[in-house]
């Protein structure tokens, strides 16, 4: 039965010293979810090389899927007859999907995964990756895209990817935005802005319609989409601009997501921005982050939750995370080196495997290996997130922060 009472969020404990950061518990209609918790990417309706029985049993409280690659393949009416994205996939936990938007623009663009992360190069409104060909163009009514897959043309409006995201099912889902770069001026991230806002009412209409329409299914939550890129003005409007937002029922916002462009050592600055304008009662999604120092950035700043695929697709290359720092396991050092990756892990694969059996696996081409090291590092980051809420409940967050990043940094040695 689709009610809104199905969703929920409560504060358990805050930061000190007017910062934004909280521990709670968002209640959905497949379970909750204890913030801040990281929540691992199953692109495809699954976390590449790892089963989602696995994923469980690593600590993953959800997963985040991609409307833009399901809509795809298989389709969403598929998924949507077999009962849903969890059913699907066999997952059982609360699930999250994103509108499709960053995917549209970021592939449509030829950057594949990452649209920029620094401003580098001439402000450009008609950024595209080098030697590549358009494949996305937006108007004022949505965005008109060809498949990277096979070329095929499709249309994505506020409508339409809200139609994907209740065909999918997902407890937590977004409005569809537009994504901009840092490469783009002023002027265009001013008008960007107001189309977002614009397309995010269209969104809640289309909202409210279908989930009077599928009353048969779970209550889905829908989180307005903040951008802005690096400016503090125009991040601050769109926080406003998408809480003052209702419905023509006259709901609101669930939650909402900070995403787009922004540089790493503004991450906090702008996550603090945003949460300063932003309802406290409401959940605030963090947009694709995942290294330990971005991690404690986002929390300590008012971020409840946030997904990356970073952790799966390092582990596919041989990348490790450990309290140190990270490293590739398929150098010629770890050849005899029959340790486990981390001894102070209590992963499956760090209890049963030698970082040599993993460099043999990954030289000799063995699929095992991504599995192995995808287990392992969606561990470190699901446990490093489990610990900060700890913290945060316990009243040390700031000791904590200090100890894990010193070591991670170099500036701390672990005990040998």
């Amino acid at each position: 039965m689709s009610d809104p009472e199905q969703f929920s969020f409560r504060i358990d404990a805050r930061l000190d010293g007017g910062r934004h950061g909280r521990a709670g518990v968002i209640s959905t209609p497949h379970g909750e979810v204890a913030t801040p918790a990281f929540i691992p990417v199953g692109t495809k309706a699954t976390v590449k090389a790892v089963l989602p029985e696995t994923m469980k049993q690593l600590g993953s409280q959800a997963l985040l899927a991609n409307a833009y690659h399901l809509y795809l393949q298989p389709g969403p009416d598929i998924v949507d007859e077999a009962g849903g994205l969890a059913k699907f996939m066999n997952w059982d936990g609360p699930t999250f999907t994103d509108s499709g938007g960053f995917q549209v623009m970021s592939l449509g663009v030829g950057f594949k995964k990452v649209l920029a992360m620094e401003a580098v190069g001439v402000q450009n409104d008609d950024v595209i990756a080098k030697g590549k060909e358009r494949l996305a163009t937006v108007d004022d009514d949505g965005v008109t895209f060809r498949s990277h897959l096979d070329g095929s043309k499709h249309r994505f409006t506020p409508e339409v990817s809200m139609g994907i995201q209740h065909q999918l099912g997902a407890d937590i889902m977004f409005a569809f935005d537009e994504l901009t770069t840092l490469l783009n001026t002023r002027g265009y991230q001013e008008k960007s802005l107001e189309r977002t806002r614009l397309w995010a009412k269209r969104c809640l209409d289309e909202h409210e319609k279908l989930t009077a329409e599928r009353a048969h299914r779970p209550y889905q939550a829908l989180f307005g989409v903040i951008q802005g890129a690096q400016y503090e003005d125009l991040r601050r409007s769109a926080c406003r601009g998408l809480e003052e937002l209702r419905g023509s029922g006259g709901s609101g916002f669930d939650g909402y997501g900070i995403g787009g462009a922004l540089e790493k050592h503004n991450l906090g600055t702008i996550v603090g921005w945003c949460c300063a304008e932003l309802p406290e009662e409401k959940p605030r999604h963090m947009l694709g982050i995942s290294e330990p120092e971005d991690i404690f950035t986002a929390v300590e700043n008012g971020a409840d939750t946030f997904d990356c695929v970073n952790p799966s697709r390092v582990a596919r290359n041989a990348a490790i995370y450990v309290a140190e720092g990270r490293f590739n396991i398929n150098t010629s050092r770890f050849r005899r080196d029959f340790t486990p990756i981390d001894d102070t892990c209590d992963c499956y694969t760090c209890a049963n495997y030698s970082r040599a059996y993993i460099h043999h696996l990954f030289k000799a081409k063995e699929m095992l290996a991504a599995t192995l090291c995808t287990i392992h590092n969606e561990r470190y980051t699901v446990r490093l997130v489990d610990r900060i809420r700890e913290s945060i409940l316990g009243g040390y967050f700031d000791e904590f922060k200090a100890e894990t990043l010193g070591v991670w940094q170099g500036r701390i040695k672990t005990p040998s």
